[in-house]
């Protein structure tokens, strides 16, 4: 969970003096648009204008709709909805201080988007507080589920109870007297609304006929308590991030407490719930480098200048060549030996980089597959064609785990390992692919053995998911590998998508 940090706001709940936030229509939504192409999302000049054109024919009274004009004319895929709702809500907030006045004036209760007054904390609050919360979560799961966006009473009342969890229960001294710090790290800790789960599960099992319960029903319940509780957690977090860029400006919060886009998040500080999302993203963007593979050869499948055709061809032209005419290309395909480094550091970044090379293999020759800690072994098999994409990663994640636990990293015994067992593995037709971060625990770099893989076959690369800030620092030896094999930094889908689509 990305703690939101804290945020210190005046005690009387006046605005600060000195925030360094833009308060013009104009300013705020140029700072918006730059704040979304700094998370990575591609915005353009002509789409920040769209949107501007789209949102004068929209009331802007209806937040919602203001939303929803913004999306359509700034979001191109689905998995860069979530960042762009953080940085709406930042921009744009539901809410002002602790919630006195609302945006949204034609809201039914004037006092809907307004936190409770009460102030009070201990015990007895707290336990009132998770006794309302359970209720309400319960409410929102016969509804519709929260983390699917579904609007209704209950989920509007999860959102004015996650500001009053910040505002009562992570309510700390700020830095200087008379301040108040908020911090949905505190908020959570306290009301730890995961404790809650066993009595949502039986709220919603209370909630039907038991008698006529079908066997799986306590299973489901058991999801729909935990996405419910999972929103109302991001819901705390969205909260906090909107009381500190009160104090500090929207642009400070969105440097450093919203997440990029998902296909811009590094492989090696993934959270669990990104790395489900880079799976779900796997397929799209195979099929998506499958066409522009497929349109890369097909304008580049022409072969050298036929002479004799071209002058035959010019005769009806008073013997201008205007068009040319090619023999034709002579057509091949790369034979692609992948090598993964699948210690703990770097076990995600080459579960998806196999994976996204399996979704391709129509692409290639042949695939041959070996995965290594300080020993390689071959793991084709997993590949072979016809599998369904979910066994092979969990077939992925628990060779690699296997292999973790048998040695530590030696890319030296590594390489001196496929050299005398699976030297046939590359020919003239073969492309080496190395993944890793060339951390090999100051053991012996067998830098002889990797120029003699090299030699002979029509290409090599090496990606590395680490930053180059940090390469050649501590136990890596990035550059002395990148004198023999070419370096390639490759953090995250995106970068993952350009190499295959400009280099395989």
């Amino acid at each position: 969970m990305t703690d939101a940090g804290t945020a210190d706001e005046a005690g009387d709940g006046s605005s600060p003096d000195g925030a360094p936030g833009r308060s013009g229509l104009v300013d705020r939504h140029i700072a918006f648009v730059e704040a979304l192409r700094s998370a990575g999302l591609p915005v353009s000049l002509a789409e920040g204008l769209d949107a501007v054109g789209a949102l004068t024919h929209l009331e802007w009274t209806d937040r919602s709709v203001v939303r929803a004009g913004y999306a359509a004319t700034l979001v191109k895929k689905s998995s860069q909805r979530p960042t762009f709702d953080a940085l709406f809500d930042l921009f744009f907030p539901r809410l002002v201080g602790e919630g006195s006045t609302t945006l949204d004036p034609d809201a039914e209760d004037p006092a809907a988007g307004r936190a409770t007054d009460t102030a009070r904390d201990g015990a007895e609050a707290l336990e009132a507080f998770r006794d309302q919360l359970q209720e309400q979560l319960v409410g929102a799961a016969g509804e519709g589920d929260p983390a699917d966006g579904g609007e209704g009473a209950s989920e509007e009342t999860l959102r004015r109870l996650a500001a009053e969890a910040v505002g009562r229960f992570g309510a700390m001294p700020g830095r200087t007297p008379g301040q108040t710090a908020f911090s949905a790290y505190q908020a959570l800790r306290r009301v730890a609304p995961a404790e809650l789960t066993g009595r949502v599960v039986d709220g919603l099992l209370a909630a039907g006929d038991s008698d006529a319960m079908e066997p799986g029903m306590r299973a489901y319940a058991e999801r729909r308590a935990a996405r419910g509780i999972g929103a109302f957690t991001r819901m705390v977090e969205d909260d906090a991030r909107r009381r500190i860029a009160e104090r500090k400006s929207p642009e400070h919060v969105a440097d450093v407490a919203v997440r990029p886009a998902i296909d811009r998040v590094a492989f090696t500080s993934a959270r669990r719930d990104d790395l489900e999302e880079m799976r779900r993203q796997i397929a799209p963007l195979a099929r998506r480098l499958a066409t522009r593979l497929a349109k890369q050869r097909a304008t580049n499948g022409r072969g050298p200048l036929d002479f004799r055709r071209t002058v035959r061809a010019s005769m009806s032209t008073g013997g201008v060549p205007i068009t040319t005419r090619h023999r034709p290309k002579r057509p091949h395909r790369t034979d692609l030996v992948v090598l993964c480094d699948v210690s703990g550091s770097v076990a995600h970044f080459a579960q998806f980089t196999l994976l996204l090379t399996y979704a391709l293999r129509e692409h290639f020759g042949r695939l041959r597959a070996f995965t290594f800690v300080d020993r390689t072994t071959e793991v084709t098999a997993v590949l072979r064609p016809g599998r369904d994409p979910v066994e092979v990663m969990e077939e992925l994640a628990a060779s690699i785990q296997h292999a973790a636990m048998t040695g530590r990293t030696s890319y030296g015994s590594a390489f001196r390992t496929f050299r005398e067992q699976y030297a046939d593995a590359l020919g003239p037709a073969s492309s080496l692919l190395v993944l890793g971060d060339a951390r090999s625990n100051y053991s012996d770099l067998a830098l002889d053995d990797l120029r003699a893989m090299t030699n002979g076959i029509r290409g090599a690369w090496w990606l590395n998911p680490e930053h180059p800030r940090h390469w050649d620092t501590g136990d890596s030896a990035a550059s002395r590998y990148a004198a023999v094999v070419p370096m390639v930094e490759c953090r995250n889908l995106a970068q993952l998508g350009e190499f295959v689509q400009k280099v395989l």
